[in-house]
């Protein structure tokens, strides 16, 4: 079951809360949590309170675009329109069109409400005709809202990254050997999970802890909006359990650190050859008989940033090579993106959107079997299901409900602004 994102539609706009509007503030940081989510709520029970002033702050923006929309429909027709106008002016429609068609479709819907609640007045007399008026004004006016809602999304702002695919990493933090053997239930976890969402998950380098675990591991993920659903895991999980190797029993408290990066290639990012150092070593580790007889192993320095890829996994340096670019260049994007987006807004600091690798985001307590979001403050009581990938949507879910939330809050603010 999908707990958020399907009923969202629905109720959003009575789904926030109206302190909520008008601060821009409402971030995931602040440990005031706008709401906790039994592991099988749905969104519909938070507090409904319907918000006039966002209805009113969205009028403002759709009758712009519609103005905006005749207006373009005016040079596409102008037969004096030079070439560059004409296409400039029919792509910026095409981009306009899906709105459109939305806004279109909730004029219609309200010509429907104003003649349905004119024909209940009339139509006093009659009662059954009167309970048959009232039964469809009803009706339209959901739809209204269901209109609202969609159009409200695609006002919003978007991360282009969202479409992305990306570049997973996962480190074994604080805490020794059980901390890499955490590291590897979580990259266990991540792959079942893509695999549950039709993805397609190669790994791209694993360093083994001498226990069989993952000191550090890479994978390259990708589908359809991998990033967009996967960007709120960066952050350090921390994970309260007995360790295998504990003999009295004691829970231990260790951390692995995950980082998800948007996928990035040559086009996103400027690779002058200069700028690189490859060093080409032999492979150690576990590689049974084939390990150590060939300078297979990569490691790529970036050196105006200093960032350093090194990558062992294939036989072949060619191959090593390549999937080391890949991740370099995914991590130089990633700082272009943080850089822009942090002189584009203050408040982008305190989103969740900002992926801070060093705030501690979730614990997975195993004793009491219950996974916790420290940034919604939402605890789900199934662990086993969590880490089988089976119900990382709550939480995926969640978080992208409170992005929307944050983004509304936003929105209304900064329309005051305007």
């Amino acid at each position: 079951m999908r707990i958020v994102g399907r009923v969202f539609c629905k109720n959003l706009v009575r789904a926030f809360s109206g302190s909520s509007l008008g601060t821009g503030n409402n971030h995931l940081r602040s440990k005031t949590h706008s709401f906790s989510l039994s592991p099988y709520s749905t969104v519909a029970e938070l507090q409904p309170q319907s918000s006039v002033e966002l209805i009113k702050i969205m009028e403002h923006r759709l009758s712009a675009i519609e103005h905006r929309s005749v207006y373009l429909q005016g040079i596409i027709n102008q037969l004096e329109a030079s070439p560059t106008e004409y296409s400039r002016a029919n792509k910026e429609l095409q981009n306009l069109n899906a709105k459109m068609d939305l806004i279109s479709k909730l004029r219609t819907i309200q010509k429907e409400i104003e003649s349905l609640k004119s024909l209940v007045g009339d139509c006093e007399q009659d009662k059954d005709m009167q309970a048959m008026a009232y039964e469809e004004l009803e009706q339209a006016l959901k739809e209204e809202g269901y209109v609202h809602n969609l159009l409200l999304k695609a006002l919003l702002p978007k991360d282009d990254a969202d479409e992305r695919d990306c570049i997973l990493e996962v480190r074994a933090g604080t805490g020794g050997e059980e901390a890499s053997l955490f590291a590897m239930d979580m990259f266990k976890m991540y792959e079942r999970y893509s695999l549950k969402k039709g993805w397609r998950f190669e790994v791209v380098d694993v360093t083994d802890s001498n226990m069989k675990g993952y000191k550090e591991a890479t994978a390259a993920i990708s589908g359809v909006d991998v990033y967009g659903k996967l960007k709120f895991e960066s952050g350090v999980h921390r994970v309260q359990r007995v360790p295998v190797t504990e003999k009295s029993g004691r829970v231990h408290t260790s951390a692995v650190s995950v980082a998800i990066l948007p996928q990035a290639d040559e086009v996103d990012v400027q690779l002058r050859n200069e700028d690189l150092r490859i060093d080409t070593y032999r492979s150690g580790g576990s590689g049974g008989q084939h390990a150590n007889t060939t300078n297979s192993a990569v490691r790529i320095t970036h050196i105006p940033s200093g960032l350093m890829v090194a990558i062992q996994d294939e036989r072949s340096q060619h191959m090593n090579k390549a999937k080391a670019l890949k991740v370099l260049c995914s991590r130089l994007y990633e700082v272009e993106r943080c850089r822009v987006q942090n002189s584009r807004s203050k408040l982008r600091s305190e989103q969740i959107g900002s992926g801070d690798r060093s705030e501690r985001i979730r614990t997975y307590n195993f004793p009491q079997g219950r996974v916790t979001d420290h940034r919604i403050g939402f605890t789900h009581h199934s662990i086993s299901d969590v880490m089988q990938g089976e119900s990382l949507d709550y939480f995926i879910d969640a978080l992208l409900l409170q992005q929307e939330m944050d983004a509304v809050a936003d929105f209304t603010a900064t329309s005051h602004h305007h």
